[in-house]
C-alpha cells in the first residue's frame, strides 16, 4: 500500500470532506487528490522517475503536505528534510538521499542558496509559495505536467522496491543515517494504529509537532477514517488548547516537553477539551508525574505510543484505557510502561551475547515484524549492525514485565556505572520530576576518580519557582537510596533540544565539562 492509497481511501468515502485544514485554507479531498495528479505529473515531466528520491523543504504547510501524495503517486520516495536542521546537516541528508528535487518554502530560500553549489545532483528546485533564485515558481512546476501526456502516463506507477520515504535518523549522536521505510511498513503502523487506540466516528487530527516526523505519519490512519488534518503553521501552545476546542479535535501527538508546556499554560482548564478522544505521546519519556495529572486535567484520553525512526511509532501501545483499573482508578503501576508490544510485532529483551532473556530481566529491546525498516539507505554494515542475530535492535534497555507489559529503563548509551552498580538516567529524572518545583531535567553520568563515573543533574525550574540544589538531593535520595542520587544538581533556565524538541544530553554533557 503506498502513501496516496490513504488519500484515495479517504477520498472514496467523501470526496467533498475537509481533508487539510489552517486558520486561513480548508482544501477537500478532492482538491488534494487533484493536485496529488498534478504534482505527479509535473515531476513526471522533471525527469522523475519511480524510486527517484523528492525531498521537502518546508514548515507545516497543507500545500506541502499535498505534494507528498504527488510524490507517491508517481512512484517516487518522500524525503522529509526538517527545516530546523543546519544548512551543512540538510546538504548532507539531500546529497545521502540522492535527492533529484527538492520543493522548498521561500522562508528558507537563504539555506538554499547556502547549499545548492554543494548538491549537483539535485536538478530541480522549486519554491512552494513565492519566488527564489535558482527555483521554479510553483505555477511554474504544475504548468510542465500540464503540458507533458509521457508524464501523466507514469501517473500513479507503484514505486520501485515498494519504498515510500527515507529519513534521515539526525546527527546527534554521530553522522545521520537514511532510514529507508517501505509501504509495507507504514501499513503495518497505520494498522496498529486503527486496530490499537479508540477511533469512534470521523476523526479530526491536530497537527501541532512537525510533519516532517511523528505528527506527519499519524496522519495516515485520519485519512482511512476520511478525517480531517488541521495544521498549525507555527508552534503556539495557547493556539493548540485553542484549536482543540474550535475544530473539536478527537486526535492529536505531542512530545512531553510540549505536553508540560500544556498543563503549564494558564488556558488549559478553561478549555472545553471534551470532543478528544486520544492524545497521543511519545518520542521520548514522560514523567509518571507530570501524565497523572494529564490524565486529570486534560481528561481519559492519554496515550502514550513507543517506537523509533526505524520501527516508526507503534512498537508498543498504551491505549486511555489502559492507564485505569477496571474500576476506574489510575492504574499507577502501568504509568510508567510504554504499554504492551503492538498487534503485528514481536518484542523480547536479549543480552548482549544475543539470548533472549525471560520476563522481568533486563537487557536491550529487540523488534521483529512488518514494521522495522528495510535497512540503512546505502550502509549495508549499519544496516548488518542493528539487525544482527535477527532481531532490530532499538538501542533501549528495558524489560517485559508478567503482564507483558514493556519498561524502558535508559537508551544503552545513557546507563551510568558509579562504584560498580548500574544507574538508569530515566529513573532518576523520574525521581527528579516528582518535585513540584521542577518542569524539566536531564541526568547524565561524568567521569569521576573515585567512583568512576558520578550521577549529576540539570534541571529547568518551573516558572516562578526557585530550586534549592540541596533540596533536590534530598528529595531524590529519600525516594532512590544515595547510590542513584545526583552528586550534583545545576538549575539551568532551559535544556538544550534537539530540532523535534528532545534532551541533548551529549550537548549537556559538554556544556557541563566545558
Amino acid at each position: 500500500m503506498r502513501l496516496v492509497s490513504f488519500l484515495d481511501k479517504g477520498a472514496s468515502l467523501d470526496p467533498a470532506a475537509p481533508c487539510l485544514v489552517t486558520d486561513d485554507t480548508t482544501l477537500s479531498y478532492a482538491v488534494v487528490q487533484e493536485l496529488s495528479y498534478a504534482v505527479a505529473s509535473a515531476l513526471g515531466a522533471s525527469g522523475v522517475q519511480p524510486g527517484t528520491s523528492v525531498a521537502i523543504l518546508s514548515a507545516n504547510d497543507p500545500i506541502a503536505f499535498s505534494a507528498v501524495f504527488g510524490i507517491s503517486r508517481s512512484g517516487a520516495v518522500w524525503c522529509p528534510i526538517n527545516p530546523r536542521n543546519e544548512a551543512t546537516e540538510n546538504a548532507e541528508l539531500l546529497g545521502l538521499f540522492d535527492c533529484a528535487v527538492v520543493i522548498h518554502q521561500q522562508s528558507f530560500s537563504p539555506m538554499v542558496a547556502a547549499i545548492r553549489d554543494s548538491l549537483p545532483d539535485v536538478h530541480t528546485w522549486v519554491c512552494l509559495d513565492g519566488e527564489a533564485p535558482g527555483s521554479s515558481t510553483w505555477d511554474e512546476f504544475l504548468a510542465r505536467g500540464a503540458v507533458d501526456d509521457e508524464g501523466a502516463a507514469r501517473i500513479d506507477r507503484d514505486a520501485v522496491d515498494d519504498v515510500a520515504m527515507i529519513v534521515g535518523t539526525g546527527g546527534t549522536t554521530g553522522r545521520p543515517k537514511g532510514v529507508v521505510l517501505t509501504g509495507a511498513n507504514l501499513e503495518a503502523m497505520t494498522a496498529i494504529t486503527l486496530m490499537g487506540y479508540p477511533f469512534e466516528g470521523v476523526p479530526t487530527y491536530l497537527a501541532l509537532a512537525p510533519l516532517t516526523h511523528a505528527a506527519g505519519v499519524l496522519c495516515f490512519p485520519i485519512l482511512c477514517h476520511g478525517g480531517s488534518i488541521v495544521i498549525m503553521r507555527t508552534p503556539d501552545v495557547g493556539g493548540f488548547i485553542a484549536n482543540i476546542e474550535k475544530h473539536r479535535v478527537t486526535h492529536t501527538f505531542l512530545p512531553p516537553t510540549l505536553i508540560y508546556m500544556v498543563l503549564g499554560h494558564e488556558a488549559l482548564d478553561a478549555a472545553d477539551l471534551s470532543s478528544l478522544q486520544c492524545f497521543w505521546y511519545g518520542a521520548a519519556p514522560m514523567s509518571v508525574d507530570r501524565l497523572r495529572e494529564a490524565l486529570e486535567r486534560i481528561g481519559p484520553v492519554m496515550a502514550q505510543l513507543f517506537g523509533q525512526t526505524e520501527a516508526p511509532m507503534m512498537i508498543s501501545l498504551l491505549p486511555p484505557s489502559e492507564h485505569f483499573t477496571p474500576n476506574g482508578q489510575v492504574a499507577e503501576g502501568r504509568l510508567a510502561s510504554a504499554g504492551r508490544p503492538a498487534p503485528l510485532v514481536t518484542v523480547a529483551i536479549m543480552d548482549e551475547s544475543g539470548r533472549l532473556l525471560p520476563s522481568g530481566e533486563r537487557g536491550e529491546i529487540v523488534v521483529r515484524g512488518s514494521l522495522v525498516m528495510r535497512g540503512y539507505h546505502r550502509n549495508p554494515e549499519a544496516t548488518a549492525e542493528a539487525s544482527r542475530h535477527g532481531w532490530h535492535h532499538t538501542g533501549d534497555i528495558g524489560y517485559l514485565d508478567a503482564d507483558n507489559y514493556l519498561f524502558i529503563v535508559d537508551r544503552a548509551k545513557d546507563m551510568i556505572i558509579t562504584g560498580g552498580f548500574n544507574v538508569y538516567s530515566t529513573e532518576v529524572e523520574q525521581a527528579l520530576m516528582a518535585h513540584p518545583g521542577i518542569r524539566d531535567c536531564a541526568v547524565v553520568g561524568l567521569a569521576d576518580e573515585k567512583w568512576g563515573e558520578r550521577v549529576v543533574a540539570v534541571v529547568q525550574a518551573q516558572p516562578g519557582t526557585d530550586v534549592v540544589p540541596a533540596d533536590v538531593i534530598a528529595f531524590v535520595k529519600e525516594r532512590l537510596g544515595s547510590v542513584k542520587t545526583p552528586k550534583d544538581v545545576w538549575v539551568w533556565d532551559d535544556l538544550p533540544r534537539s530540532k523535534v524538541g528532545k534532551v541533548l544530553k551529549s550537548e549537556i554533557k559538554a556544556q557541563l565539562l566545558a
